[in-house]
């Protein structure tokens, strides 16, 4: 399993989870994550992309000593 952890070690997490949280913020809580992750991840490609532009440009004039 995932590091370390097998299906009674997860299964306990969630209930306590289950029981900290309740039953009906569950999915809330799991939709804000997801959210949270692909805002994350469309930053990064963002980033990428901007990066990618700027060595695929030309120098100009200015840049020129």
């Amino acid at each position: 399993m995932i590091s370390g952890l097998g299906v009674w070690e997860i299964g306990l997490i969630l209930l306590i989870v289950m029981l900290f949280f309740g039953a009906k913020k569950i999915p809330v809580i799991g939709r804000g994550l997801g959210e949270g992750i692909r805002n994350f991840k469309g930053a990064l490609s963002e980033s990428d992309d901007s990066s990618k532009d700027r060595t695929l440009e030309e120098p100009t004039d200015s840049d020129k000593p």
